[in-house]
């Protein structure tokens, strides 16, 4: 199957649903420059255009595969409007992630002995899982995929949601105990 061929939605519905692989590699040529232009006009990278739309063909792969498919729009359209939501999911993600790097103290921002000594001391007062992987991050600088197998946790999301409690409850700590012009300064 060559791109230059003109193939019908339907005719490739029933390759996906025969298993014929080259369908997707007919899709992927056929669409990937639109949701390139779709991710990187939303602020976004040519390397996460490409990993939505791998992410999107699966869907579309499993649904029409498993032909649990209603389809009411072109191929195209339906693709893209995958891509649309993975991306808008992601976005949110990244403002989350954002957001949580700019709430409370950044202990990468600490200079002196006295404010490490200050963190340290209120890291002691937190639960074992909390200290290690505050730990693991701010001192070790390790990322969330190794904290999340050193941890034993199921996927770096799950780290990251975790590293967020502590570190919030780090930073509850360390207000109740100094001034917040103690660790800032």
């Amino acid at each position: 199957m060559l791109l230059r061929e003109k193939i019908t939605d339907e005719e490739i519905i029933l390759r996906i649903e025969k298993g014929d692989e080259r369908a997707l590699e007919y899709l992927y040529k056929k669409n990937y420059r639109m949701i390139v232009r779709l991710i990187t006009k939303n602020s976004g990278t040519e390397e996460e255009a490409k990993d939505i739309f791998q992410e999107s063909l699966v869907i579309f792969w499993q649904k029409a595969s498993s032909k649990n498919l209603n389809l009411t729009s072109k191929i195209s359209t339906y693709l893209y409007s995958i891509c649309q939501n993975l991306w808008h999911k992601e976005l949110n993600r990244k403002s989350r992630l954002s957001h949580e790097e700019k709430d409370g103290i950044d202990v990468q921002d600490l200079n002196s002995k006295e404010q490490i000594s200050i963190i340290q001391t209120c890291l002691s007062e937190l639960g074992e899982s909390c200290r290690k992987i505050l730990s693991y991050y701010y001192f070790d600088e390790m990322s969330m995929e190794d904290i999340a197998k050193k941890m034993g946790l199921s996927n770096a999301d799950v780290a990251k949601t975790k590293k967020y409690k502590c570190k919030k409850e780090l930073d509850e700590l360390v207000r109740k105990k100094y001034s917040i012009h103690d660790v800032l300064d």
